[in-house]
């Protein structure tokens, strides 16, 4: 099979013959860039170094046709200077993490997905954003996460995850992959052998997952094994310490035992096998990204990302190629790498040939530039996060919100953002959601992680607000103590890596008259910060489709009817979730 990149598959396999060391090193390496157009140096590691493949950040989200023409000019340089097309990969897993929103329906993300528990909704949401990738001209995305998420205190996975159980993120995760794989995209499962039940976040250094090698067998491994089973096209791996089976201290990315005598060995995986950004400081701050490439192909690894900094990029390609000419990394180890890649790449071009970029329609709408993708996916995307809004808990007749009394709401919002918790702006807050069931809603906005004069400026308005209602209701002698004067609403975000959203809730909830509910906006552990609020949602992510849905439930237009993927207390384990709005008293649901 031939095509215009100049490379062929045979029977065989890949004939890399006329292949040179450059062709070969070049599609063993991912690299990121700055701006919606490529940049210089982009080109040039296309030209000279033969880079295989791109992947795009937020930084690269123009509108959905400036995207498509991005891929477009890309692809149009690779096929002129390299043997085999190129990959565009993004981290496009839904919900929190999506670096392209523009012109296109982000998809709940894996934890919503979890509490719907249908692998039907988790594989039509991978094929409609894989639908969606493809006429951008992104044929690979790092998702899905097979994490298994049963440590509240992770800082770096939790929503990115599908739950708590193994065998939930073993379904969902391998329904997505078969999801994306029929639009034509190359799922990329992360982060084996998984990054789940850590302490510690990876970009900002080296994680441990202590466990023996029995636990680390039915949790950790089982989806990966199973996905690595079920076909899975490729793997990421974790910069994550696992004793048990490296017993010399390297991450997984970096050791021969995990990638090479696991991953390849024990399970037979001849899939490609990526490794997460060598720029993450579980890396960069200890073997360094030049010498991490070397010993991540060494381990087993297939194709190495260095996804921001060009001078890191050349370094890494560099390496690479003078650890063959020094005997270091023997060809023929190169050679079975660029097999693999050139092989999967072959066969995704010859099931879904890339076609010329399509343009925006005409007859999108007026001022807007955006493709048109259809209200399918729009559709497909508010049902399930109508289906996945999880009611935890609701006392003293929190919910539903009353229309006869006042509203308040607080925002969490993201302001200054990392890889994982993006700052994006939302239009449509939770406040705006609930204005159409509740009339008049006041909002207000503040940090994710808020300070001190921001969390009293907050309080002290509110208490200002709540001593004119008690004056109001005194002058038309109606009762204070015991009926509700204000209802509060706290959309909380990550509110255990936040004291000051802890400190805000406690303080009304010591308020009398006043009502308090917790939306948890991505960490549904954020209840552990407030166990007795009065009533309490998961929802999973602060989207706008999914800010639709936690209104209504909120406001009383329809029922919760999501499931906990994960365990927030003995009286709320996995699986909980209530159905209609069901008082509690004494401790018991009635």
């Amino acid at each position: 099979m031939s095509n215009a990149g100049g490379w062929r598959e045979t029977g065989e396999g890949v004939n890399l013959a006329g292949w040179s060391l450059r062709d070969k090193i070049g599609q063993m390496v991912m690299a990121g860039f700055d701006g919606k157009a490529p940049t210089d140096e982009i080109r040039a590691l296309i030209r000279e170094r033969k880079l295989g493949g791109v992947i795009y950040f937020r930084r690269n989200a123009g509108s959905a046709p400036e995207v498509a023409s991005l891929s477009a000019a890309l692809r149009e340089f690779a096929a002129e200077a390299t043997k085999a097309p190129l990959w565009i990969a993004v981290d496009q897993e839904g919900g929190m993490v999506a670096r392209l929103d523009q012109g296109v329906t982000v998809m709940p993300g894996h934890m919503a997905l979890g509490a719907t528990r249908s692998a039907k909704w988790a594989r039509e949401t991978a094929y409609a954003s894989g639908a969606q990738l493809m006429r951008l001209g992104v044929n690979l995305n790092f998702a899905p996460c097979l994490d298994v998420n049963n440590n509240p205190a992770n800082p770096v996975i939790g929503v990115r995850s599908f739950g708590e159980r193994p065998e939930l993120a073993a379904e969902l995760g391998i329904a997505a992959i078969r999801g994306y794989r029929e639009a034509g995209v190359v799922a990329c499962a992360k982060h084996f052998p998984g990054h789940g039940d850590t302490v510690a976040d990876s970009h900002r250094e080296l994680p441990t997952v202590p466990h023996d090698r029995k636990r680390l067998e039915e949790v950790e491994l089982l989806p990966f094994r199973l996905a690595a089973a079920a076909g899975a096209d490729a793997i990421m791996t974790a910069h994550v310490r696992f004793p048990a089976l490296e017993p010399d201290g390297l991450p997984a990315t970096l050791s021969p035992r995990i990638l090479r005598g696991l991953l390849r060995d024990e399970w037979g995986y001849d899939g490609v096998v990526f490794t997460d950004c060598l720029e993450m400081k579980a890396i960069s701050e200890t073997v360094g990204i030049a010498r991490g490439a070397v010993m991540a192909v060494k381990a087993g690894a297939d194709v190495v990302l260095v996804s921001h900094t060009p001078a890191l990029q050349i370094a890494a390609l560099d390496a690479l190629y003078e650890a063959v000419v020094a005997g270091e990394i023997a060809e023929e180890r190169i050679d079975e790498s660029v097999r693999r890649i050139a092989g999967l790449k072959a066969r995704q071009s010859a099931a879904v040939p890339f076609g010329p970029v399509p343009a925006a329609r005409s007859d999108a709408g007026a001022g807007t530039d955006d493709f048109d993708f259809g209200g399918e996916a729009a559709a497909l995307a508010r049902e399930v996060c109508r289906r996945s809004v999880t009611l935890v808990r609701n006392e003293r007749g929190a919910l539903p919100l009353r229309r006869d009394v006042p509203t308040f709401v607080v925002w969490s919002e993201v302001r200054q953002g990392t890889e994982v918790d993006e700052a994006l702006a939302r239009e449509l807050t939770l406040g705006r959601a609930l204005a159409p069931y509740l009339g008049r809603v006041k909002e207000f906005r503040i940090g994710a992680v808020p300070g001190e004069d921001e969390v009293r400026e907050t309080l002290a308005e509110i208490d200002r607000a709540l001593e004119d209602i008690r004056e109001r209701a005194a002058v038309r002698g109606e009762p204070g103590s015991d009926r509700t004067l204000l209802q509060v609403v706290v959309g909380t975000y990550n509110a255990a890596f936040a004291a000051g959203q802890t400190e805000l809730v406690n303080h009304l909830l010591a308020c009398e008259g006043v009502r308090v509910t917790a939306a948890a906006l991505r960490n549904p552990y954020d209840f552990l910060a407030f166990p007795e609020v009065h009533a309490y949602a998961a929802c999973y992510e602060n989207t706008p489709c999914m800010m639709e849905a936690l209104a209504e439930v909120l406001a009383g237009e329809t029922e919760a009817r999501g499931r906990l993927p994960v365990t927030l207390s003995e009286r709320y384990p996995f699986g909980h979730g209530i159905s209609g709005f069901r008082k509690e008293r004494d401790g018991e649901e009635t």
